[in-house]
Protein backbone atom coordinates (compact mmCIF):
# COMPACT_ATOMS: atom_id res chain seq x y z
CA UNK A 1 0.00 0.00 0.00
CA UNK A 2 2.99 2.12 0.27
CA UNK A 3 3.56 2.64 -3.57
CA UNK A 4 2.94 5.86 -5.31
CA UNK A 5 0.30 4.57 -6.90
CA UNK A 6 -2.40 4.27 -4.39
CA UNK A 7 -1.68 7.66 -3.09
CA UNK A 8 -2.45 8.99 -6.32
CA UNK A 9 -5.48 6.50 -6.94
CA UNK A 10 -6.53 8.02 -3.30
CA UNK A 11 -6.26 11.25 -4.58
CA UNK A 12 -8.45 10.68 -7.88
CA UNK A 13 -11.21 9.12 -5.60
CA UNK A 14 -11.39 12.05 -3.46
CA UNK A 15 -11.43 14.44 -6.36
CA UNK A 16 -13.49 12.68 -8.13
CA UNK A 17 -16.04 12.45 -5.27
CA UNK A 18 -15.73 16.86 -5.02
CA UNK A 19 -16.48 16.72 -8.88
CA UNK A 20 -19.94 14.97 -8.28
CA UNK A 21 -20.34 17.61 -5.70
CA UNK A 22 -19.30 20.59 -6.96
CA UNK A 23 -21.00 20.03 -10.54
CA UNK A 24 -24.16 18.80 -9.10
CA UNK A 25 -24.18 22.54 -7.18
CA UNK A 26 -22.71 24.42 -10.18
CA UNK A 27 -25.61 22.58 -12.99
CA UNK A 28 -28.52 24.62 -11.18
CA UNK A 29 -30.36 26.20 -14.15
CA UNK A 30 -27.27 25.62 -16.97
CA UNK A 31 -27.42 22.86 -19.64
CA UNK A 32 -24.83 19.76 -18.66
CA UNK A 33 -23.77 19.98 -21.97
CA UNK A 34 -22.93 23.78 -21.78
CA UNK A 35 -21.48 22.91 -18.34
CA UNK A 36 -19.41 20.53 -19.63
CA UNK A 37 -17.73 22.60 -21.71
CA UNK A 38 -17.11 25.45 -19.74
CA UNK A 39 -15.28 22.62 -16.72
CA UNK A 40 -13.10 21.22 -19.88
CA UNK A 41 -12.04 24.99 -21.13
CA UNK A 42 -10.99 25.57 -17.33
CA UNK A 43 -9.17 22.35 -17.07
CA UNK A 44 -7.01 22.94 -20.49
CA UNK A 45 -6.26 26.16 -18.96
CA UNK A 46 -5.07 24.61 -15.46
CA UNK A 47 -3.33 22.08 -17.18
CA UNK A 48 -1.51 23.90 -19.47
CA UNK A 49 -0.41 26.02 -16.99
CA UNK A 50 0.69 23.25 -14.58
CA UNK A 51 2.47 21.64 -17.58
CA UNK A 52 3.77 24.74 -18.75
CA UNK A 53 5.38 25.75 -15.06
CA UNK A 54 6.19 22.47 -14.04
CA UNK A 55 8.96 22.48 -17.68
CA UNK A 56 6.95 19.28 -18.54
CA UNK A 57 5.97 20.77 -22.05
CA UNK A 58 7.63 19.58 -25.05
CA UNK A 59 7.20 19.40 -28.93
CA UNK A 60 3.99 17.78 -29.07
CA UNK A 61 4.91 16.60 -32.83
CA UNK A 62 7.31 14.66 -31.80
CA UNK A 63 5.15 11.99 -30.13
CA UNK A 64 4.85 8.67 -32.30
CA UNK A 65 1.37 8.08 -33.96
CA UNK A 66 0.19 5.38 -31.45
CA UNK A 67 0.71 7.24 -28.43
CA UNK A 68 -1.42 10.23 -30.59
CA UNK A 69 -4.36 7.74 -31.34
CA UNK A 70 -4.44 6.30 -27.91
CA UNK A 71 -4.45 9.83 -26.38
CA UNK A 72 -6.85 10.73 -29.23
CA UNK A 73 -9.44 7.54 -28.41
CA UNK A 74 -8.70 8.22 -24.52
CA UNK A 75 -10.08 12.39 -24.79
CA UNK A 76 -13.10 11.11 -26.88
CA UNK A 77 -13.77 8.50 -24.47
CA UNK A 78 -13.11 11.06 -21.79
CA UNK A 79 -15.31 13.56 -23.59
CA UNK A 80 -18.38 10.72 -23.65
CA UNK A 81 -18.30 9.66 -19.87
CA UNK A 82 -18.44 13.70 -19.25
CA UNK A 83 -21.30 14.25 -21.24
CA UNK A 84 -22.88 11.07 -19.83
CA UNK A 85 -21.86 12.39 -16.14
CA UNK A 86 -23.07 15.98 -16.05
CA UNK A 87 -26.37 15.08 -17.82
CA UNK A 88 -26.89 12.18 -15.15
CA UNK A 89 -25.98 14.25 -12.22
CA UNK A 90 -28.43 16.86 -13.74
CA UNK A 91 -31.15 14.79 -13.54
CA UNK A 92 -30.57 12.37 -10.51
CA UNK A 93 -28.78 12.23 -7.01
CA UNK A 94 -25.16 12.84 -7.29
CA UNK A 95 -24.46 9.55 -4.85
CA UNK A 96 -26.89 7.30 -6.83
CA UNK A 97 -25.43 8.56 -9.98
CA UNK A 98 -21.76 8.22 -8.54
CA UNK A 99 -22.58 4.89 -7.50
CA UNK A 100 -23.69 3.70 -10.95
CA UNK A 101 -20.39 5.77 -12.49
CA UNK A 102 -18.11 3.50 -10.31
CA UNK A 103 -19.18 0.62 -12.21
CA UNK A 104 -16.08 1.53 -14.63
CA UNK A 105 -14.12 -0.47 -12.13
CA UNK A 106 -15.51 -3.25 -13.02
CA UNK A 107 -15.58 -2.74 -16.37
CA UNK A 108 -12.09 -1.22 -16.42
CA UNK A 109 -10.63 -4.61 -15.15
CA UNK A 110 -12.89 -6.69 -18.16
CA UNK A 111 -11.20 -4.19 -20.61
CA UNK A 112 -8.44 -4.36 -19.14
CA UNK A 113 -8.27 -8.40 -19.17
CA UNK A 114 -9.39 -8.40 -22.64
CA UNK A 115 -7.23 -5.74 -24.15
CA UNK A 116 -4.37 -5.22 -22.05
CA UNK A 117 -3.65 -9.16 -21.08
CA UNK A 118 -3.85 -7.87 -17.68
CA UNK A 119 -4.49 -10.92 -14.82
CA UNK A 120 -6.17 -9.60 -11.74
CA UNK A 121 -5.94 -12.55 -9.17
CA UNK A 122 -8.90 -14.16 -6.87
CA UNK A 123 -8.77 -12.08 -4.65
CA UNK A 124 -8.18 -8.79 -6.11
CA UNK A 125 -11.22 -10.40 -8.91
CA UNK A 126 -13.36 -10.72 -5.36
CA UNK A 127 -12.67 -6.86 -4.29
CA UNK A 128 -13.36 -6.10 -8.19
CA UNK A 129 -16.79 -7.70 -8.04
CA UNK A 130 -17.86 -6.38 -4.19
CA UNK A 131 -17.26 -2.58 -5.82
CA UNK A 132 -19.78 -3.50 -8.52
CA UNK A 133 -22.33 -5.14 -5.94
CA UNK A 134 -21.61 -2.29 -3.77
CA UNK A 135 -22.46 -0.21 -6.59
CA UNK A 136 -25.38 -1.60 -7.62
CA UNK A 137 -27.23 -1.74 -4.23
CA UNK A 138 -26.20 2.22 -4.05
CA UNK A 139 -27.74 2.79 -7.06
CA UNK A 140 -31.12 0.71 -6.87
CA UNK A 141 -33.92 2.85 -5.82
CA UNK A 142 -35.65 2.29 -2.44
Amino acid sequence: MGSTWFHWALLSAVFAALTAIFAKAGLQGVDSDYATLIRTAMILCVLGAFVAGTGKWHDPTTLPPRTWLFLGLSALATGASWVCYFRALQAGPAAQVAAIDKLSVLLVAVFALVFLGERPVGREWLGIGLVGAGAVVLALRR
